[in-house]
């Protein structure tokens, strides 16, 4: 039923994109852990060990809080449809911004919107597929329009606002990183 790979193969990688959600779990040394859903067109697997992730704005900044502090990731991903599995790649991660030098490039693979927060580059060492028999089949309808046009609404001001309001700190109180150092 379980097993490990050092790499992803490209049976592993198609997998992946095509999962319409995923989810990220991150913690620093103490404190809370952060496991949060992700969906939208947010992600690309760039190659057996690395994958790139767009993060958009959201009511917390964890996993940027986290890294900073124990640079450790795990992303899963489960089949809603079709054969049974359960996929999860763990690694360390790299937080970018659009101060960065990288943005351009990321965001050429996957293009930015108006919300987007941080790019994500993780790397991978070590990935765990299980059987995922007890996962429920469930019928993908669409993605939510309601954070693209919350965004639409905060307009980048609003937005850089928002950061400055909710997302400089995490839960536990430890800096995100969002305006810099």
């Amino acid at each position: 039923m379980a097993e490990q790979y050092p790499e992803l193969s490209d049976e592993l990688s198609k997998f992946i994109l095509e999962q319409k959600v995923f989810f990220v779990a991150t913690a620093a040394p103490d404190g809370r852990i952060n496991l949060s859903p992700k969906g939208k067109d947010s992600l690309r697997v760039l190659g057996p060990n690395e994958i790139l992730w767009m993060n958009l704005t959201g009511s917390g900044n964890e996993t940027a809080a986290h890294l900073s502090e124990a640079n450790r990731i795990t992303m899963m991903w489960c089949a809603f449809e079709g054969p049974p599995q359960i996929l999860r790649v763990y690694g360390s991660a790299k937080v970018f911004h659009p101060r960065d030098a990288r943005w351009a490039e990321f965001s050429a693979q996957i293009p930015s919107t108006l919300g987007t927060r941080q790019y994500f580059l993780v790397t991978i060492d070590l990935v765990h597929t299980s059987c995922g028999y007890a996962v429920p089949f469930m019928d993908y309808v669409k993605d939510r329009p309601v954070l693209t046009k919350w965004a639409e609404n905060k307009g980048e001001e609003g937005i850089a606002e928002y950061w400055k309001e909710k997302n400089q700190l995490s839960l536990d109180g430890k800096p995100t990183g969002i305006f810099g150092s």
